[in-house]
């Protein structure tokens, strides 16, 4: 499992724009307007063009990486922030708005393209997507936005127009994976069935899977270009056109029914998030964009698709994601996450549930007497000692400073007691494994409970609480310590 400071360096050095911004403020105005009778967001904001000013100014900018400071040409964070009103201006009016709305709706995860400004001036075109971090839907201090440059994308297909011998410098040179592609012979297939009264495509590819698989087939590449090649990891061209199937497959199935979906909606320009595979067999997270151009919408026979490689976005958001369901120290599950998996095995089960307190003696001293670097390390082998003891469907998390619960659901009296000792093995392994090393002997108390059906599960917490501590008090009668140490 990749570390904290992988993550970190994940979000540091990621390839694209990421920005952690807090968004509570905008929040509390919404609800104040709310308040005050506001039910059309878009026309209150189209009434008085100011309160988008007012809307922008409750956002604040937490953090920011380094492929921020590049893309806007900003020597620190500080001088970023310091010049907000250089990027966001001029044309962004509308999609401001657009995005405010998506917010005052409700929709907490949301894209868009847009335009900013590099503070020399440069016009950038971005596609722009924000998420509402998991775990602060309520309170919207914690949002993840994260910019794509696509200017080069766009100015590519503006300039195509232009020149067909310069769009296919463009087109070669472009940072961005291109591909030319025929789907006359897909449209010829929807055209059939359309003749044979078909009606509700839907169900059609779901009683006949093999038909997607047949349109698949039927794709004829015309050209890629360069950037497609480093991509994918492929030699030349050739290469590359000889093993498709190995770059469209698995989840790609799914993503195209889709895309044939809205083709036969009628919808010639799409863009969703799909899964690719390299040559080299790697997962690659796309944003795909496809559109039947202008002058071929009566035969399909020319498309352009473009490929943006989002896999470094993705994992820097499942680790913004992963901070907010886990202890960074024992990487153990968080508080967060026990209560909201309490509070739904309260509702739902599957019973009986089984649950272990646990709470570490002796840390106070430690920390005292050696730093709580020292004391940091026996937290972290008790995350060792519970994530090595624990299996699926079970769990242990971090509820306190030196407090862990272990919640095992669908388990019995006996499974929950065959789980503690368990955890007594791997303690004393533990010990012995760590015995030449620091010397210290972890020691941990634990009460265990188990709800069933029926049963409050908040009550038999209390009970593994209660034991645990009738446990911790036994271990400082016998061992003579001071209990106020700890």
């Amino acid at each position: 499992m990749p570390s904290s400071t992988d993550y970190e360096s994940m979000f540091e050095f990621a390839p694209m724009s990421l920005w952690i911004e807090d968004y509570s403020g905008l929040l509390r105005l919404f609800e104040s307007w709310r308040n005050a009778g506001v039910v059309d967001l878009v026309a209150h904001l189209n009434a008085e063009p100011s309160r988008v000013s007012e809307c922008m100014a409750q956002l604040r900018v937490l953090s920011v990486n380094q492929s921020t400071l590049n893309l806007f040409g900003a020597q620190s964070q500080a001088e970023l922030l310091s010049r907000l009103d250089s990027i966001f201006r001029d044309d962004m009016t509308a999609p401001v708005i657009y995005e405010l709305d998506q917010l005052w709706r409700g929709n907490l995860s949301f894209d868009n393209q847009t335009v900013n400004y590099a503070l020399d001036g440069r016009r950038l075109d971005v596609h722009v997507r924000v998420q509402v971090l998991p775990g602060y839907e309520k309170s919207w201090d914690r949002v993840l936005v994260s910019l794509d440059d696509i200017t080069a994308r766009v100015r590519a297909e503006e300039l195509r127009l232009e020149s067909e011998r310069y769009a296919r410098e463009l087109f070669e040179r472009s940072p961005v994976s291109l591909w030319v592609e025929d789907f006359s012979a897909v449209k010829a297939l929807l055209d059939d069935i359309r003749k044979r009264g078909i009606t509700d495509f839907t169900t059609f590819i779901k009683v006949h899977p093999e038909f997607v698989t047949r349109c698949m087939s039927e794709i004829r590449v015309i050209d890629v270009n360069r950037e497609t090649l480093r991509m994918f990891g492929a030699a030349d061209k050739a290469t590359l056109l000889d093993n498709l199937s190995d770059i469209f497959r698995d989840e790609m199935q799914d993503s195209f029914a889709e895309q044939l979906q809205d083709l036969w909606n009628g919808k010639m320009l799409q863009q969703r998030e799909v899964i690719n595979y390299a040559l080299t067999g790697d997962l690659l997270n796309i944003h795909m964009q496809f559109a039947v151009l202008e002058d071929r919408l009566a035969t399909w026979d020319l498309v352009l698709v473009s490929l943006i490689d989002i896999t470094a976005r993705k994992k820097a958001e499942a680790y913004l994601e992963y901070l907010g369901k886990h202890d960074v120290l024992t990487q153990l599950r968080n508080r967060t996450f026990f209560t909201e998996e309490v509070n739904r095995l309260t509702r739902k089960g599957p019973w009986p549930v089984s649950v272990l307190v646990i709470d570490m003696n002796g840390l106070k001293p430690v920390n005292d007497e050696e730093g709580h670097a020292a004391g940091d390390a026996l937290l972290r082998r008790v995350g060792e000692v519970l994530s090595k003891a624990v299996d699926e469907p079970g769990w242990p998390a971090r509820i306190g400073g030196n407090e862990f619960a272990v919640v095992l659901p669908k388990t019995d009296e006996r499974g929950a007691e065959a789980m503690r000792d368990r955890i007594v093995s791997m303690l004393e392994l533990n010990n012995q494994f760590y015995a030449g090393q620091s010397g210290r002997m972890l020691n941990l108390a634990m009460g265990v409970a188990t709800c069933e059906a029926g049963d409050q599960l908040d009550a038999a917490l209390q009970r593994a609480d209660r034991a645990m501590y009738e446990e911790k008090a036994r271990y400082y009668r016998e061992s003579k310590a001071d209990r106020r140490r700890e």
